[in-house]
């Protein structure tokens, strides 16, 4: 069902700028690689935000050892 790949900031950029010169949606999906519902999403989180980087914390495994006990 899904092309679900993790788009890196090149590829975000370059939705930006192509959507930004007019390209379709359509034909901006298939220059990067991915849906066309991502660049919605994509554009959208720029013209609010003005960026693009992802914000979102890694999950990683909690330390075991604090930074007092080190």
């Amino acid at each position: 069902m899904g092309m679900r790949k993790d788009l890196n900031e090149f590829d975000k950029g370059q939705i930006v700028m192509a959507r930004r010169l007019g390209q379709s949606i359509s034909k901006t999906a298939a220059l990067v690689g991915c849906s066309r519902s991502t660049v919605v999403s994509i554009y959208q989180k720029w013209s609010k935000e003005r960026t693009v980087v992802n914000r979102r914390q890694g999950h990683e495994r909690p330390r075991l050892i604090d930074a007092r006990g080190h």
